[in-house]
């Protein structure tokens, strides 16, 4: 069965793992991305992969995801904010100065999880669907006909710089900083009793926390989550027409705490012809979808 690294490159870990073509990860290793960006963060990252060739002689096709943009015939990274050492970069290019045999595929991270999930999701998948993954920011994709929908210039689909009706982008609303952002904001002033009130130096994690005890504050902060992620899914849906929706990353702990208010915002923008077939999922690769979705772009033909 042949084998391929799949690669997870993060603003705080680069994920390295050995995926079969079944899309089972048999073994994976992280370095902190801060180390991989002293210097020259290419030649570190060949470093660690000349390591990973080594434990692994039969493998020739390598995938790997970034967050952020790219050229659009995927031979170089352009816009990384969390990444800055590897900002227009001709990183194909490089790589293959140092590996000649190897095959390397690189792809935004979202779209590379979204493959993925087209090829080893634990369900039966359409060949069309959003995906849409919630995390640190919040990233987005498409898979049409069976294919990574690319848009014009070959960054469509970035989900998260849409705007939401406050105002601010999905991310600004939504990511870590944003649920922050609402939790801080929604205590001033507050003088009710809250677990949060209670919390010191919060973050995103212990808002969570604080929803799984069912404190109302919480709650509500989850609530007008649902609503702006309802918002942003009913802009997708409208421009893309298609009706199977994949939501990954870490709302999975939360989406009981969203999917009320995120229904009532679909229900209230969508028609009829699109709510009546409209399938919102989990994704199901759980947190190896970063290094498993990379493997599975070297499924592309070259």
């Amino acid at each position: 069965m042949e084998q391929f690294i799949g690669i997870d490159v993060g603003g705080t870990n680069v994920k390295f793992g050995l995926v079969n073509s079944d899309g089972e990860l048999l073994y994976k290793e992280k370095f902190k991305t801060k180390k991989v960006s002293e210097g020259n963060f290419v030649e570190n990252f060949s470093d660690i992969l000349k390591d990973q060739l080594k434990r692994n002689p039969s493998v020739s096709k390598v995938g790997i995801g970034v967050p952020g943009t790219v050229s659009k015939d995927r031979l170089t990274t352009l816009e990384l904010p969390n990444i800055p050492a590897l900002e227009k970069v001709p990183f194909i290019r490089l790589l293959k100065e140092r590996f000649s045999d190897v095959v390397f595929h690189v792809e935004n991270d979202a779209n590379a999880a979204a493959l993925g999930e087209y090829y080893f999701s634990k369900g039966a998948m359409p060949d069309n669907f959003i995906f849409i993954t919630l995390g640190t920011g919040v990233g987005g994709a498409a898979v049409i006909d069976g294919q990574i929908f690319k848009g014009g210039d070959g960054n469509g689909m970035e989900i998260g710089h849409i705007m939401s009706s406050n105002g601010k982008t999905i991310e600004d609303n939504i990511g870590k900083k944003g649920i922050l952002g609402m939790a801080l904001t929604t205590l001033e002033g507050y003088e009710g009793k809250s677990v949060l009130s209670e919390m010191n130096k919060l973050d995103p994690k212990k808002v969570v926390k604080a929803a799984h005890k069912s404190d109302y504050l919480a709650l509500e902060i989850f609530k007008d989550v649902g609503r702006y992620l309802g918002e942003a899914i009913v802009s997708a849906v409208r421009l893309l027409d298609v009706k199977t929706i994949m939501i990954g990353g870490g709302v999975s702990e939360t989406f009981e705490y969203v999917k009320e208010s995120m229904n009532e915002t679909i229900r209230k923008y969508l028609t009829p012809y699109y709510i009546n077939k409209l399938d919102i999922r989990l994704a199901t690769l759980g947190n190896n979808a970063g290094i498993i979705g990379a493997a599975s772009l070297c499924f592309i033909e070259d």
